[in-house]
Formats: C-alpha cells, sequence, structure tokens
C-alpha cells in the first residue's frame, strides 16, 4: 500500500484519521470537507498534488448527499454559483502550477484561515445577495477551489449573506459541490492536475470520508448550529494556523 500510494505507513494512517474527521464535518455541515483536509494535510501532501485528491473525496460525498441536497437547495442560485466558478476554476490553477510548493501551501493556509475566520465573525455583505453578487462569488469560489480546493467556503460566507432557512442554504451549497465537481475535473485534466497517483490516492481514501459523511449527517438538526458551526470555523482556524507554524519551522 505504501508503495501504491507513494506514502509512509505513519502518513496513510494520518490521512485516513483526517479524510474520516472531515468528512464528519462535511456530513453535519454541509462544507469544509476539502477545507479541514487541506489545512490538516498540506505540510504532507503539497497543495497541486492535494486538489485532485480532494476532488474524488468531494464527489463521492456529493453524491452521498446529492439526492437531499437537490430537494432543499435554491436551484437557481446553485447554478449561478457554479457558472461563476467555471470561470475562476483556471485563474485559480494556473496560479498554483506556476507558484512554488512552500508558497502556495502558504497561499492555501491563509485562505482558509481568512474565510474561517471571516465566518466566525458572520461578516455579511450585502451585495452579495444579488445575481451579480452570486456571480461574483462564484468565480471567487472558483479562485479560491483553484488554489486551495476550498471553493465551498467561499460559497459559505456567500451564504451567510442570505435570509434563507438554513436547511435551504445547506442544501444549496451540497447542489453547489455536486455540480461544480464535473467542470473542475476537466480543468485538472487540463492543467495535468489530475495523475494516476492522484486518481489511487483519492479512489482509496473517498470510502473513508464517505463513512465519516454518512455518519456526519446523522447528526445534522438544524437546532444544533449555533453551536456546531463556530466549533467547525474554530477548528479550521486552528489547524490552519498550525500549519503555518509548522511550515515556518
Amino acid at each position: 500500500m505504501t508503495e501504491l500510494l507513494g506514502l509512509s505507513t505513519f502518513d496513510i494512517t494520518l490521512l485516513a484519521i483526517i479524510c474520516f474527521a472531515a468528512g464528519i464535518v462535511r456530513g453535519f455541515a454541509g462544507f469544509a470537507l476539502s477545507a479541514l483536509v487541506m489545512a490538516s494535510a498540506a505540510t504532507i501532501i503539497s497543495p497541486i498534488t492535494l486538489i485532485p485528491v480532494l476532488w474524488f473525496l468531494e464527489m463521492a460525498a456529493s453524491l452521498q448527499m446529492a439526492g437531499g441536497g437537490w430537494r432543499d437547495a435554491n436551484r437557481t442560485i446553485a447554478i449561478l454559483l457554479v457558472i461563476g466558478n467555471f470561470i475562476g476554476w483556471p485563474i485559480g490553477l494556473s496560479l498554483t502550477t506556476s507558484l512554488p510548493t512552500d508558497t502556495s501551501t502558504l497561499i492555501a493556509l491563509c485562505i482558509i484561515l481568512a474565510l474561517a475566520a471571516l465566518q466566525l465573525a458572520r461578516l455579511r455583505i450585502p451585495g452579495l445577495a444579488t445575481r451579480p453578487g452570486t456571480l461574483i462569488s462564484g468565480i471567487v469560489a472558483g479562485i479560491a477551489a483553484g488554489v486551495a480546493h476550498v471553493g465551498g467556503m467561499v460559497v459559505a460566507l456567500y451564504v451567510l449573506s442570505q435570509n434563507q432557512p438554513a436547511k435551504m442554504m445547506r442544501g444549496t451549497l451540497v447542489v453547489y459541490l455536486f455540480l461544480a465537481s464535473f467542470g473542475s475535473f476537466l480543468f485538472l485534466m487540463y492543467f495535468e492536475v489530475m495523475t494516476w497517483l492522484a486518481a489511487i490516492r483519492g479512489l482509496v481514501f473517498a470510502p473513508v470520508a464517505m463513512l465519516g459523511v454518512f455518519v456526519g449527517s446523522k447528526f445534522f438538526s438544524p437546532k444544533w448550529e449555533p453551536y456546531y458551526r463556530p466549533f467547525c470555523l474554530s477548528l479550521l482556524m486552528f489547524l490552519a494556523s498550525l500549519g503555518l507554524i509548522r511550515l515556518a519551522f
């Protein structure tokens, strides 16, 4: 297994634990799978190598949650976000593929830290609650996805600006992540980021994340949202900060 994945036994075990824990969060929060894995594993695997692995994890989680998400979502908002996402993805990937590993890791961790802090502060940007604002949010999400595969966090920040029921916006986020995955695969292939090694790693760790999603989905309840969301965002900030410290030393 170590030769197949190109990782040590310790790294494989650690990544499996990270993927399972991140899957649990994705299951009840509807986002943060990629962000948690990136924040925790960016110093183990470089972001440009990790991004295609995260594609498999997100696709597996999205397939698992797509049914309920499609039923609850505001599909007009989801489609506008996806259109913007397709514009932003190649911009983000072109930046990531042209940067040194340490620099791309630094940028990815800083993006996660900033987005988590903004969400924790519950920053609301009124202009986002419009069609142009939705499209712009999608573009920014695409860029963030191309750099660190954390487009879902940008969309989650957009969700805060909407006066919509939590269940509807969670469903919108799930549908966005599902539809965006199809276009992002083409970009990953075009930029030659989706390699056989990345595909093997993704297929190995996806079932672990799916198990976590299944467990986490059993915990989802709107009444608990005021408690688990701040916890998840604080955890993201802690992990991103820890990654930055490890990167510095």
